[in-house]
């Protein structure tokens, strides 16, 4: 069977969080089956490196295998947060969805 890749955003949803410079990006498959594409492709350097523009310092992935859904854990991507920050987006809501756009192998 022939491989092909989509956007992440066609077989997940995500939600962010954050904590000062550090953000919590969750992404939840669809549909079981997605759920080990996920596991296998989805990596912490595979992130770090989509991410790469930010600067991260350290990403940890962390498997909810019950809900479906991966964890990151990324610091020093909100230019100190909230408080410190002069970004637009300072809370971060929005690299959930750059993550989103990351492309995916599927059969």
């Amino acid at each position: 069977m022939k491989k092909s890749s989509v956007p992440l955003y066609e077989i997940a949803h995500a939600r962010t969080g954050d904590k000062g410079s550090r953000s919590n990006i969750s992404v939840l498959a669809y549909q079981q089956k997605d759920f080990a594409l996920l596991q296998k492709q989805l990596t912490e350097d595979k992130v770090k490196a989509h991410f790469g523009f930010r600067n991260p310092t350290s990403v940890k992935r962390y498997d909810l295998p019950k809900l479906m859904a991966l964890n990151f854990v990324i610091d020093d991507l909100l230019d100190g947060g909230v408080n410190l920050s002069l970004n637009l987006d300072s809370h971060g809501k929005s690299l959930s969805y750059w993550l989103l756009s990351i492309e995916i192998e599927v059969e």
